[in-house]
């Protein structure tokens, strides 16, 4: 459904978009069916000359299966958010092997360290690129949120991940890139006037251009 929803860019975004087509169509049936009967009701009870007021008690058995039904549904919805929310953001669900980047938020700008040669984040070779974030095709990536300032949100909507970045905390999220290309990273968080301009920009490489790309950046392309 690329005519209403981004490209699916990571491993999960096809769940994504179920839950949620899922959803939306649960709710549309819902509008629908309260709209036709408010209509239905304003015509046939509608205000008449030689018609008279008169009290109807409550029907038990009705207000029970509108009760039920949104309940058994809603209760559904998140038996199976749950599942998904436990793969996407549980605690264990970063994969062991996911090729770890250091994201730091302050207003307005974004900041990716990436590991050096040592493959261990926050030593001494790691480099820094401003507000362009690099990953490899196919290989699992896990982003660590900080923010210096004030709450940012970082948000990749073709990987259709979007976490918090909080003052004071470390958060980590993953994803698995699917599709090579130029995305857009936006913050999803109103964090001040300059706010609209917040924006960073997604490379996923091939694994060897990837990989030529990091070599490049140690070689005196990025801060260090």
């Amino acid at each position: 459904m690329h005519w209403w929803l981004p490209l699916k860019g990571s491993t999960f975004a096809g769940e994504i978009d179920g839950l949620f087509t899922a959803i939306l169509i649960i709710t549309g049936i819902a509008f629908f069916v309260v709209e036709v009967g408010v209509i239905w009701f304003s015509v046939k009870y509608r205000h008449r000359p030689e018609r008279k007021a008169f009290y109807v008690h409550g029907s038990t058995t009705a207000e029970v299966v509108w009760t039920a039904i949104p309940a058994v549904t809603v209760i559904g919805l998140g038996v199976i958010s749950n599942h998904y929310w436990k793969q996407i953001k549980g605690r264990e669900s970063v994969p062991p092997d996911a090729y770890p980047i250091a994201i730091h938020a302050k207003q307005f700008e974004w900041q990716m360290t990436y590991p050096g040669p040592d493959a261990e984040p926050g030593t001494a070779d790691d480099f820094t690129v401003r507000n362009q974030l690099h990953v490899p095709l196919g290989r699992n990536v896990v982003v660590a949120l900080t923010a210096e300032d004030v709450i940012h949100s970082f948000w990749v909507p073709v990987f259709r991940v979007k976490q918090d970045a909080v003052p004071g905390m470390t958060i980590r999220a993953w994803f698995q890139p699917t599709v090579p290309g130029e995305y857009e990273l936006g913050c999803a968080e109103l964090c001040g006037m300059g706010h609209y301009k917040m924006r960073a920009r997604v490379f996923v490489h091939p694994p060897d251009e990837f990989d030529a790309w990091v070599k490049q950046q140690l070689e005196g392309g990025a801060e260090q």
